[in-house]
């Protein structure tokens, strides 16, 4: 109890130095406003306090007001909601119904506990560099199609801090999509569905979407460092048995009864159940599941999302920048291309851009921040904020043409 109350007060006076000098406030504010005051004052934001106190609909007209409120809330987590039809902050003057939520970005919430069934090196909050490929896949597949499939261009991608990745798609049709348009886009992408009680959770057609294609050639070319590598995926009779469950009903089950619970080693194991499942494929011409290695690599490996979080037009999501209170590490922003080599066991955390700000010994009249391992994170950010407010500036200036 002591030592957790030391690490409280800690975090709260680093806090305050890193909402007060490190804390990227005008790329964040320019991000937000899309190029309009208005836009920025009628987003909702939410802290939340020491203690599990949280500050709902709390807005903001401009950059100062919400460095002053920072400042002097020093919140422990910041969320980011929607924009509303007016401001959040006096919520409470308006009837039942008449205060509602108008836009806001895509969002994509991916945890890696909602892989705790198929991953054998970690459990619940806890990750480590084997089970965090599945983020890495999770970010190829969704990046590549929501680019390639929907066209969207303003992405960024940002660490949660502890156990996750968090997507924002920042594009104006995005923004202004309907529950419905973004339940739509979280349907597409969800492959692997059904509860604990469902062994076979993907179900592919004959002929495969070139999406679905896609997220198969990824998800391969991870595939043997992952699942036989890095979690041993065939290693004890439970496993096998669990596998064997995404195999088509009546199919080559019986053939594999001395595979369950023999002693070869994974990858032994998946060569073996390949080349069962293909001699048996191989002459039955009308098989409706001629995919079905593929439907296993996708249930271990696809993307698991939490489709309410993107459905919902309302729904809160960590801020970028915001610090993980239990990890001390900042949630920053990363490029979907560099995935392969970002490392959130080396993401900045508090006490160190603290420090690394407190032993500078170089130019002074540089942003603290670019003083700290949050230079480029920061610089990334910048760039994302820059390409949102000049595509701001490009639709404005289309709308305004079109007025007779």
């Amino acid at each position: 109890w002591y030592q957790r109350r030391v690490r409280v007060e800690q975090l709260e006076e680093h806090l305050k130095i890193y909402y007060a000098r490190l804390f990227p406030y005008t790329p964040y504010v320019r991000w937000l406003s899309y190029g309009s005051p208005d836009y920025l004052a009628k987003r909702e934001f939410s802290f939340t306090l020491n203690g599990d106190i949280y500050l709902r609909y709390k807005s903001f007209s401009n950059q100062d007001e919400f460095k002053k409120e920072l400042r002097a809330v020093n919140p422990f987590k910041i969320d980011v909601g929607a924009v509303y039809n007016a401001k959040p902050k006096d919520h409470k003057a308006f009837k039942s119904g008449a205060f509602t939520a108008m836009e806001r970005e895509v969002v994509f919430d991916i945890d890696m506990t909602d892989y705790d069934d198929v991953r054998s090196c970690c459990s619940e909050a806890n990750i480590c560099p084997s089970c965090w490929v599945f983020m890495k896949i999770a970010v190829k597949v969704l990046d590549q199609a929501l680019r390639e499939d929907f066209g969207f261009t303003h992405i960024l991608w940002v660490y949660s801090g502890r156990r996750g990745i968090h997507c924002w798609i920042a594009d104006e049709v995005a923004r202004k999509l309907s529950n419905s348009g973004r339940g739509a886009i979280a349907d597409y992408m969800s492959i692997v569905v059904g509860g604990d009680a469902q062994s076979k959770k993907v179900s592919l057609p004959p002929s495969l979407h070139p999406a679905i294609s896609r997220a198969v050639a990824i998800a391969s070319g991870y595939f043997d460092e992952l699942m036989i590598e890095n979690q041993d995926f065939l290693s004890t009779p439970e496993k096998c048995t669990q596998v064997l469950g995404m195999l088509p009903p009546k199919t080559i089950q019986n053939d594999l009864k001395d595979w369950v619970t023999g002693s070869s080693s994974s990858r032994s194991k998946w060569e073996e159940l390949k080349q069962k499942w293909y001699a048996y494929a191989k002459p039955r011409k009308n098989l409706v599941n001629k995919h079905t290695i593929d439907e296993i690599v996708l249930q271990l490996c696809y993307p698991r999302l939490d489709v309410n979080v993107t459905k919902g037009l309302n729904h809160l999501l960590k801020s970028p920048f915001s610090v993980h209170p239990k990890t001390g590490r900042v949630c920053v922003p990363f490029l979907a291309k560099d995935v392969d080599v970002f490392d959130p066991f080396t993401v900045p955390t508090l006490d160190t851009v603290i420090s690394e700000m407190d032993s500078w010994k170089g130019e002074e009249k540089i942003p603290d921040y670019a003083k700290t391992s949050l230079k480029e994170s920061v610089k990334l950010f910048e760039t994302f904020a820059e390409e949102c407010h000049r595509a701001s500036n490009r639709e404005g200036n289309k709308e305004n043409s079109m007025e007779w």
